[in-house]
C-alpha cells in the first residue's frame, strides 16, 4: 500500500501542476477575448484564428482541468444523503462510483477520442473559417483531458482504499475535503459573525 500511496501522491502532484496551468490559460483566454473585442471596435476587423484560439483555450481549461476539480473535491456532487453516514459508507460509495462510473466512462473518452485526434493530426484537418487553425490541437485535449481524469481517479481511489484498510487518512472528512467555495463561505460566515459581535 506504500508504494501505492506514493504513487497517488505523485498523480496529485501533476493534477495540482497541470491545475495551475489551466489557470494561467484562462488568463490567456480572457486578455485574448478582450483583445479581439477592442481590436473589432475599434479598427472594425476581426479574426477568426484569434475567435477559435479562444475557444481552443477554453476547452482546454475544462478538459485539463477536470483532474484538478476532482482532486480539489470541487466537482458537483450530490450529497445530501451520503453527508448523514458514516465515513467509511462514503468511502465506499467513492470506491464504488469511481470503478463503476469514472473508469468506464473515461476509458471511453480516451478511446473514442484518440482516433479522432489521430486522424485530424494525419490529414491536417484545417477549420472551415477562413483564417481558422488546425484542428488537432483541440482534438488532441480529449483523449488527453480523459487520462489525466481517469490517473486522478486512480489516486482517488487508492486514498479511499487506503482509508477503508485503516492505512490512510479519510480524505472525504476534514479541511481537505471541503471544496475551495466551502471555505471561502465559511472564512466570510466566520469574519460576518466577527464583525457582529464587534457592533455589539
Amino acid at each position: 500500500m506504500t508504494l501505492l500511496l506514493t504513487l497517488s501522491r505523485l498523480i496529485d502532484k501533476i493534477s495540482t501542476g497541470v491545475g495551475k496551468f489551466t489557470m494561467w490559460l484562462i488568463l490567456a483566454t480572457t486578455l485574448i477575448s478582450a483583445g479581439n473585442a477592442l481590436v473589432r471596435k475599434i479598427f472594425n476587423s476581426s479574426s477568426n484564428s484569434l475567435l477559435e484560439i479562444q475557444w481552443y483555450l477554453f476547452a482546454a481549461v475544462f478538459m485539463l482541468g477536470a483532474g484538478y476539480g476532482f482532486l480539489k473535491n470541487s466537482h458537483v456532487r450530490i450529497d445530501f444523503i451520503s453527508t448523514k453516514l458514516s465515513s467509511r459508507a462514503r468511502n465506499w460509495i467513492d470506491i464504488i462510483g469511481i470503478l463503476i462510473v469514472l473508469v468506464p466512462f473515461c476509458s471511453i473518452g480516451i478511446w473514442l477520442g484518440w482516433p479522432f485526434f489521430w486522424q485530424a493530426f494525419n490529414s491536417g484537418e484545417m477549420s472551415q473559417n477562413a483564417g481558422g487553425l488546425i484542428r488537432w490541437p483541440a482534438y488532441v485535449l480529449i483523449p488527453l483531458g480523459f487520462g489525466l481524469l481517469l490517473m486522478q481517479g486512480i489516486s482517488e481511489l487508492i486514498k479511499r482504499v487506503a482509508y477503508i484498510l485503516n492505512q490512510g487518512p479519510d480524505v472525504l472528512s476534514g479541511e481537505e475535503a471541503k471544496s475551495d467555495d466551502q471555505k471561502a463561505a465559511e472564512a466570510l460566515e466566520a469574519k460576518l459573525a466577527e464583525t457582529l459581535a464587534g457592533v455589539k
